[in-house]
C-alpha cells in the first residue's frame, strides 16, 4: 500500500491548482524548544488548507461520465472548500453537504467557490450518511475526505515538497490526525525515502480515534468526541490510512485543548499567522514531545495544516492560551470571612506574582471561598510552590487549573451558593450551535424536572458549551438516564467536581 501511494504522488497532477508551500524556519519556537523547529505553511493553500490536494486528485481520476454527472462530498469545511474549488476548475458540478452547525463564514466560502451548497445534520457523520444517499439516488461520486488512495496520493505531495526543500532528513516530523488520510500520505511517503525519520501523530485527548485504534490493533469507534479542534473531530479513522498507520506511524500523542491554543499563540508568533485548531495539533505535540523526552538539536518539522477559523474563536483561545503555555494557574481558594483576611491574602499572593483574576461573593459569616487566577513563570512547579505556600498559612486550596468545568463556565459564574434546592444534578454538554437544539433539550425533559442552574457561553464555534443544573428525585434518577441518552448531545457528569462543591453546591 505504500509503495502504491508513492508511486501515484510522483506522478499527481496537484500543481494545476495547488501551491507548493513554505517550509519555514520558526525562530523563536527553535530557541525556546532548542530544537531546529520547521513549519510547512499549507495554511497558505487558496482555500487555507491542505484538503485541495486531496480533493483534486481524486477528482481528476473521474471518468467523462463522471464528471458529467457531477461529485457530492460531506465536509464542515476544509474538504469542502477543496473539492468546491476543484469541481470549479473542472467544470463539474459539486454538491456539498454540510452540517446546520456549520458556521456561516465557510458555508459562505464554499459557494463562493461554486459549490451547491446542502444543509443537512449536526455533525459531519449525519451530513456524511446524507450525502451517501444522495449519491445513490443522483448518481453522484462521493470524494471522500481521507479513505480513498487517490485523496490519500494527494496530501503526500507535502511530504515530497518537504523532502526537496529541506537539505537532509528530518529527524521527527509531527502530522495532525483526523481520519488519517494526511498522516497516511506523509508517511508512505517519508519511510520509503528516509526511514530513520520518525513520524508522529497528533491529536486532541478527547477525539484520539487513531491513538486508540492503534492501541486496540483494530479500528474502533469513539463513543463522544471533543469538537474544540472541529478539523480533526472524527470518531472513527479511515480504513486505509489505519493500514498504513500500523505499518509508517512510529508514535501517537494526545494534546489538551489549552495546549492547542499555546500552539495557535506560538505559529502566530513566530508568522504572524493564525493557525485553526487542528492546524495547530503538529506544534502542539511537537512542544509535548520535547518536554517529556527532554531532546535538543534535532531536526523538526510540524504541519501547519490549515487556517479556516471563526474570527469569533479568538477570544475563548487567548483566555485558554496562558493555561496552555502554564503561564497561569487558578485555584479555590477558603479565606476566613473577617475584616483584613481579603487584603492578607491578597498581600501574600500578590507581593510577588500579579494576580490575573479575583472572583468572590459572600457566602456566610465564618469562611469564604475565591476563585483567583495567578502569573506563573515556572510551570507547574511554581503551581505546587504556590499551593504548599498557601497551606503552610492555614489556608485550604484547590489547584483548579486542569479543571474543565472552572476553566469553561464556573470562573464566569462564580456567585455563591444556592439555599433549599433539592436533588440537584450536574451536567456538562455541548449544544450544536442551530435554532432549536435548546428547545429540543427543553422539550424532551419531563416536567417533573426542573433547571436550577443554567450557563451558556459562546465560543464561536459549531457547539455551544453548557452547563446544566437539574432537579431529579432519586427515584427517577433512571429515567433521567435514559433522557440523557436519547437526546444525542455529548455530555459528562460534573456532580462531583470541585468547582461545583466549592462554589454551586445547594446549601440546606
Amino acid at each position: 500500500m505504500p509503495e502504491e501511494i508513492l508511486r501515484k504522488v510522483l506522478t499527481v497532477p496537484v500543481y494545476d491548482i495547488a501551491d507548493q508551500t513554505p517550509l519555514e524556519v520558526a525562530p523563536l519556537l527553535s530557541k525556546r524548544l532548542q530544537n531546529k523547529v520547521w513549519l510547512k505553511r499549507e495554511d497558505l493553500q487558496p482555500v487555507f488548507s491542505f484538503k485541495l490536494r486531496g480533493a483534486y486528485n481524486r477528482m481528476v481520476q473521474l471518468t467523462d461520465e463522471q464528471k458529467k454527472a457531477g461529485v457530492i462530498a460531506a465536509s464542515a469545511g476544509n474538504h469542502a472548500q477543496g473539492v468546491a474549488l476543484s469541481a470549479s476548475k473542472m467544470g463539474v458540478e459539486a454538491t456539498i453537504v454540510m452540517p446546520v452547525t456549520t458556521p456561516p463564514i465557510k458555508v459562505d466560502s464554499v459557494r463562493r467557490l461554486g459549490g451547491n451548497v446542502v444543509l443537512e445534520g449536526d455533525s459531519y457523520d449525519e451530513a456524511s450518511k446524507f450525502a451517501k444517499k444522495l449519491a445513490a439516488e443522483k448518481k453522484l461520486t462521493f470524494i471522500h475526505p481521507y479513505d480513498d488512495i487517490d485523496v490519500i496520493a494527494g496530501q503526500g505531495t507535502i511530504a515530497l515538497e518537504m523532502l526537496r526543500q529541506h537539505s537532509k532528513p528530518f529527524d521527527v516530523i509531527f502530522v495532525c490526525v483526523g481520519g488519517g488520510g494526511l498522516i497516511a500520505g506523509i508517511a508512505s511517503v517519508i519511510k520509503q525515502v528516509t526511514p530513520n525519520t520518525r513520524i508522529i501523530g497528533v491529536e486532541p485527548e478527547d477525539a484520539a480515534c487513531m491513538t486508540e485504534a492503534l492501541k486496540a490493533g483494530e479500528r474502533i469507534t469513539l463513543g463522544q468526541v471533543g469538537l474544540f479542534a472541529d478539523g480533526v473531530a472524527v470518531a472513527q479513522v479511515g480504513e486505509i490510512p489505519f493500514r498504513i498507520a500500523q505499518l509508517c506511524v512510529d508514535e501517537m500523542i494526545t494534546v489538551k485543548t489549552d495546549e492547542i491554543c499555546a500552539a495557535i499563540k506560538d505559529i502566530f508568533e513566530d508568522t504572524r499567522a493564525i493557525a485553526e485548531p487542528a492546524g495547530a495539533l503538529a506544534v502542539a505535540g511537537m512542544k509535548k514531545f520535547v518536554e517529556t523526552n527532554g531532546v535538543s538539536g534535532l531536526e523538526m518539522a510540524g504541519i501547519v495544516s490549515g487556517a479556516n477559523m471563526n474570527f469569533d474563536r479568538l477570544r475563548h483561545i487567548s483566555e485558554r492560551t496562558e493555561l496552555g503555555e502554564k503561564r497561569e494557574a487558578i485555584f479555590a481558594v477558603t479565606i476566613p470571612e473577617k475584616p483584613g483576611s481579603f487584603k492578607t491574602f491578597c498581600d501574600i499572593l500578590g507581593g510577588r506574582r500579579a494576580i490575573t483574576e479575583f472572583n468572590y461573593r459572600y457566602s456566610d459569616s465564618s469562611s469564604a471561598v475565591v476563585f483567583v487566577g495567578v502569573r506563573t513563570e515556572g510551570g507547574q512547579a511554581e503551581r505546587k510552590s504556590i499551593v504548599n505556600e498557601l497551606e503552610s498559612r492555614g489556608y485550604q486550596i484547590q489547584d483548579m487549573t486542569d479543571n474543565e468545568m472552572a476553566k469553561l463556565h464556573l470562573r464566569y459564574m462564580v456567585g455563591g451558593h444556592a439555599k433549599g434546592i433539592q436533588n440537584e444534578l450536574l451536567y456538562r454538554f455541548e449544544f450544536p450551535e442551530r435554532p432549536g437544539a435548546l428547545l429540543q433539550f427543553l422539550t424532551m425533559m419531563s416536567e417533573e424536572w426542573n433547571i436550577s442552574l443554567f450557563h451558556y457561553r459562546n465560543h464561536g464555534a459549531a457547539y455551544g458549551r453548557v452547563l446544566v443544573g437539574v432537579q431529579v428525585p432519586p427515584e427517577q434518577s433512571a429515567d433521567f438516564e435514559c433522557y440523557l441518552g436519547s437526546l444525542g448531545y455529548p455530555y459528562v457528569n460534573e456532580q462531583d467536581n470541585a468547582g461545583y462543591q466549592l462554589f454551586l453546591r445547594p446549601t440546606d
